[in-house]
């Protein structure tokens, strides 16, 4: 089997495949609005019902397969957006690299510090371009944080504190594959990931120890499961599954943590933490950031929120010296999708450097990852291991990562 690739445009528009048409392949969607040329031309997955999600997404006249191997041996393929479950990205990834195809990979990178090791390494000797989707950096309220810091509102950055409530947890994460540690290794790395890579952007360092506390405290103790394969989240999720004793057809297999936290220390002495929670009644992200000249809060994390500064001493007010709305959508985060998926086809097709970097997603698992080695031995401390040097230099040279790191270490509000 071929792809027919139909006649040229004006221009010659990047080829793209979709590997993993579940929930997340939606993000495919924007490919065709890049002002590069793109369109999907194939898509693969396992399942017969991947196949109708496929067609329903992308049109009957994509190409589709049964498998990534498939896909790859039939050629054609420029760029491939992957978005199927955790524990397959390393493989996928490594296979697409090596032929040559360049790779849109969804968050997490990989659920070990080996095979995101591997993934980047394989990058690094491939030269083929890769991306991971930690979409939330193009996010208006980590953007208008940023703009806050990078002003020097609250001076040199000292502290990050983020409480996640995850009020969808139950829908989310406890009805399919994401409540199974085999396949996720843990929620620090499949939810947290996103935020673990903002407190690295907004301090200008990457967590070089960690400690962690969790465990399972409310899903575990309900025994009403069942088989959801074939079906995606879509098909379950409500509001109405509340509150989280009587959520129904729990996967088989629950054996991830529904609360975990993590302490961290930074390589440039930020001292930070993350808390997630899966039983909250609402569902949005809190970050506070302390400075040397005040702090920062975030009261929603969509349109309609605001972030509040802090910056001269007083006693407790509930309203900032400075208070800054949120921009974009007002639900979800479709417009940090639409400029992700953009500047990876800006990147393959002409170069341009990103703000999204493979060095920054590695540290996010490399947290992640020995947060959770940590919470299940007791609470015992890890170092994070760093990254063959000639690997950090060939990634920062594609992104602005490195130098975005290197200006919040040095600003101060002197």
């Amino acid at each position: 089997m071929t792809i027919q690739t139909g006649q040229p445009t004006e221009r010659d528009a990047l080829r793209v495949a979709v590997i993993g048409t579940g929930q997340r392949a939606a993000i495919a969607l924007h490919v065709g609005s890049a002002s590069v040329g793109a369109s999907v031309v194939a898509a693969a997955d396992v399942s017969a019902e991947g196949r109708l999600r496929a067609e329903a997404l992308f049109g009957e006249s994509i190409t589709f397969f049964t498998s990534h191997t498939d896909l790859i041996a039939a050629g054609g393929i420029d760029a491939a957006i992957v978005s199927t479950p955790d524990w397959t990205h390393a493989e996928i990834a490594i296979d697409l690299l090596r032929a040559g195809i360049a790779v849109y990979l969804e968050k997490p990178l990989a659920t070990s510090i080996e095979d995101a090791d591997a993934v980047l390494t394989v990058a690094y000797e491939t030269k083929t371009p890769l991306y991971v989707g930690h979409n939330f950096r193009h996010a208006a309220v980590v953007r208008l944080m940023s703009e806050i810091i990078e002003r020097g509102e609250i001076g040199e950055v000292k502290a990050v504190w983020c409480r996640h409530f995850v009020g969808n947890g139950g829908d989310y994460y406890f009805k399919d594959w994401h409540a199974d540690r085999r396949k996720v290794n843990s929620l620090l790395l499949q939810k947290a990931s996103h935020d673990i890579d903002v407190i690295h952007m907004l301090s200008g360092g990457y967590t070089r120890r960690v400690v962690g506390m969790g465990d399972l405290m409310v899903y575990g103790d309900n025994d009403d499961r069942r088989d959801r394969s074939g079906e995606t989240m879509a098909d379950w999720f409500s509001l109405d599954n509340w509150p989280p004793e009587s959520q129904t057809g729990l996967n088989p297999v629950v054996d991830v943590e529904d609360v975990s936290m993590m302490m961290m220390t930074l390589d440039n002495g930020v001292m930070a933490s993350y808390e997630q929670c899966h039983f909250t009644p609402d569902y949005w992200r809190n970050y506070t950031v302390i400075g040397t000249h005040g702090r920062l809060e975030n009261f929603g994390d969509t349109a309609g929120g605001v972030v509040k500064v802090w910056n001269t001493r007083r006693e407790w007010q509930a309203a900032g010296d400075a208070e800054y709305p949120i921009d974009g959508v007002t639900s979800g985060h479709v417009d940090a999708d639409i400029t992700t998926m953009h500047e990876f086809l800006n990147h393959v097709a002409l170069g341009t450097p990103t703000q999204l970097s493979p060095l920054s997603a590695r540290e996010s698992v490399a947290a992640a990852v020995l947060a959770t080695a940590s919470l299940r031995s007791g609470s015992v401390p890890f170092d994070v291991p760093t990254l063959h040097p000639s690997i950090t230099q060939y990634f920062a040279s594609s992104t602005d990562a490195a130098d975005r790191l290197r200006t919040l270490k040095g600003h101060s509000n002197a």
